[in-house]
């Protein structure tokens, strides 16, 4: 007879578990605790689920900030490009977009949800939506299946994909890792992870919703009594109330060391220009209006917003006129468009990161099978494992990938 295997989690991890499960023949019951399936598949991409990245595999591991070679078992059982194919042959047309990000042709996640979910019914997949998992069943240091709100659920096989702690209203809410501990597995601790950026300095509030493009950010952290730096990229940021997000902040937070107060962060606002071609090109400006205040000089290089604050932390007064700057003054000026100052206080909350860092310790988990190294039949898979990426469909990409072996290991384990 078929094994049955039980999935605990029904979001891209499950779900494409439950796939390759049923693909390897064995019987299938899907526990989600939603009133649906794959509630953090619908706010994925800003509602258009980033399923994927079209990169090579050189790109892919690179964007892999955690445990890349852990990962290699799992993306040999299905990598990005095998997850376009999956999808596609599911029936949801995809395309490619800048920075080889992949998306449903139609835009819209609830596409990648249903095209799953339609498949593992097409095939018998029981689904019991609604319904909270309590505990494993573990004896003798084998999972027999799990105790829910409804009763307990005997299998063959149990795969934990319960995710992280990100986004908690999803479901996310670090129970799978509670369940892991009991059976005996070490966390290493969850901390948000592409997530905005609280900074010190409260001129940032001033320019809240101004986004930033093709300015390069750089950040420098204090690494054993040495200045290092850490990262730098360029790309789009945003002011916020309260510091900083957008694409090159979030990116930035997965790479920060775990006490990051204090690390240095500098803006160069003319990526293209060196100092002194931008001093050049300021002093054109300057020449072009020589009795103008230079806040409305300031205009034609930054917006007005930004150019009073950066008039403000050089200390030359907004009306003076840009005849009577000093060639001092002006030095200060551009120094600053090359490197504005901020300085981190601390990173946002699991309610804003996009993804989890930390989670169930992979040394305890086989890296080619999924399943535990402590408990005999049991799998984890996804967000739930210390496993992250940066943003771009990467992170999915692992849930997919670790989903897929998950299932067809404990479908076909002995």
């Amino acid at each position: 007879m078929s094994k049955h295997i039980l999935i605990i989690g029904g979001g891209a991890a499950g779900l494409m578990a439950a796939k390759y499960a049923l693909d390897a023949g064995a019987r299938v019951t899907l526990v989600e605790k939603n009133e649906k399936l794959g509630k953090k598949l619908y706010i994925t991409g800003k509602g258009r689920c980033n399923v994927t990245n079209a990169c090579d595999r050189d790109g892919l591991m690179k964007n892999i900030v955690r445990n890349p070679r852990f990962l290699y078992a799992s993306l040999a059982c299905l990598d990005n490009l095998g997850i376009m194919d999956v999808l596609e042959s599911l029936g949801v047309p995809l395309k490619v977009e800048r920075g080889e990000r992949v998306f449903p042709q139609s835009d819209h996640a609830s596409d990648i949800t249903s095209a799953l979910e339609r498949f593992i019914r097409s095939k018998g997949a029981r689904i019991l939506l609604n319904t909270a998992v309590k505990a494993l069943i573990v004896e003798n240091g084998v999972c027999l299946g799990a105790q829910t709100d409804k009763g307990p659920i005997a299998s063959d096989a149990c795969i934990l994909a319960t995710g992280g702690m990100s986004y908690p209203s999803t479901g996310s809410d670090g129970e799978g890792h509670a369940f892991m501990k009991a059976a005996g597995h070490s966390i290493v601790p969850c901390r948000p992870a592409l997530t905005p950026i609280e900074t010190s300095e409260a001129w940032c509030a001033r320019l809240m919703g101004l986004s930033l493009k093709n300015v390069r950010l750089s950040a420098y952290a204090d690494v054993k009594g040495k200045r290092k730096a850490i990262y730098s990229d360029m790309g789009e940021m945003l002011f916020t109330h309260f510091g900083v997000s957008g694409p090159l902040v979030l990116s930035l937070s997965s790479l920060l060391p775990d006490d990051c107060r204090g690390t240095e962060l500098l803006i160069d606002l003319k990526p293209a220009l060196d100092e002194k071609t931008l001093d050049a090109r300021v002093l054109r400006e300057f020449s072009a209006m020589p009795n103008r205040q230079i806040a409305s000089v300031m205009d034609t290089l930054e917006p007005h917003a930004l150019g009073e604050v950066l008039l403000e932390n050089c200390q030359i007064p907004p009306g003076k006129p840009v005849n009577a700057v000093t060639a001092q003054e002006r030095a200060r000026l551009v120094r600053l468009m090359k490197a504005v100052p901020l300085t981190v206080k601390r990173l946002r909350g699991f309610e804003e990161a996009i993804i989890t860092r930390g989670g169930v310790n992979v040394k305890e988990i086989d890296p080619s099978t999924m399943e535990s190294k402590l408990v005999k039949n049991l799998y984890a898979a996804g967000e739930l494992l210390d496993a992250d990426a940066l943003t771009g469909g990467f992170n999915i990409t692992i849930a997919f990938s670790t989903g897929a072996l998950a299932g067809k290991s404990a479908a076909l384990g002995s």
